[in-house]
């Protein structure tokens, strides 16, 4: 079995786990909705800077001409309850990129693709499970120009997403197992005539607290179908990434300042390298 294929078993397996040991109604919280009027907001900084890529067979390589790439995005998410078992989610992007190689060095800054979600949960109709199920829809952010010389700051597309999330508390020790998987639909990029293929994803992530100090183990991945350019599929550029991230947070007032790095273990057709990651979470 390789890395890929162990990957979505190990999601499957720890979501039948989660469907068949949930806590008791009383202690269990960790996929609980927003309760209405309350919510949470986070700020984070994500720089990744590399010279290495996965190829289309999935092993390391430098990036062609001695290129290197540099990213550099703050993200604003908030999310909020509606009415009991509804709360919704938001994330605005901005994103500042250099791409750099023996041909020269380009770099814009701007507003990346928005994302919007709505998450139900049993709440809704008086049951106390933690489990909820969220869709959302990925918008471009702006103009997605055809240039060699201009380096797009989103996608160019809608993507349509639908995932189950899942949480198991083991109170009374201060510790949770949380995660989710999901099916992402994406839509023609008409100025690129370029479809994105659909793709799989998932997430698990462990963590808890020890007074003041918070820590969070993750572990995501997704793995995409073959893209459609002018109507053609081309398998060779399918997209693949496995990648965890150990992460550890302060109390801090209301909040929780956190920092993490993102490692990527297996990918295929995107960057390589480790990424830094930087939040502030403030809940109300």
């Amino acid at each position: 079995m390789d890395k890929r294929s162990a990957f979505l078993s190990t999601f499957f397996w720890t979501f039948v786990l989660l469907l068949t040991s949930f806590t008791p109604p009383h202690t269990a919280h960790a996929q609980w909705t927003q309760a209405p009027g309350t919510g949470w907001a986070q700020v984070s900084i994500y720089h990744h800077q590399t010279s290495r890529t996965y190829n289309t067979e999935g092993r390391l390589e430098s990036i062609f001409a001695d290129g290197r790439a540099v990213t550099t995005s703050m993200y604003l998410t908030g999310a909020i309850g509606i009415i009991r078992g509804v709360d919704a989610w938001a994330q605005l992007p901005v994103n500042h990129l250099i791409f750099e190689n023996a041909a020269g060095r380009r770099e814009r800054i701007g507003v990346g693709d928005p994302r919007f979600y709505l998450r139900v949960s049993p709440m809704l109709v008086g049951r106390s499970l933690p489990v909820a199920l969220r869709a959302g829809v990925k918008l471009p952010g702006g103009d997605f120009p055809v240039d060699a010389e201009i380096i797009p700051l989103g996608e160019g597309q809608r993507d349509w997403e639908l995932m189950l999330e899942l949480g198991h508390s083991l109170y009374p020790r201060p510790l949770y197992l949380a995660g989710w998987i999901g099916r992402r639909w994406r839509e023609t990029n008409v100025e690129a005539a370029r479809k994105p293929g659909d793709e799989w994803f998932g997430y698990l992530s462990a963590g808890g607290q020890r007074g003041r100090l918070v820590w969070k183990l993750s572990l995501e991945g997704w793995r995409g179908e073959a893209p459609r350019i002018q109507g053609f599929a081309i398998p060779s550029a399918r997209r693949e990434m496995i990648q965890v991230t150990p992460t550890f947070g302060w109390d801090v007032g209301p909040g929780v300042v956190e920092i993490g790095v993102r490692a990527p273990l297996a990918g295929r057709n995107l960057p390589a390298g480790p990424a830094g990651v930087l939040g502030v979470f403030v809940g109300w």
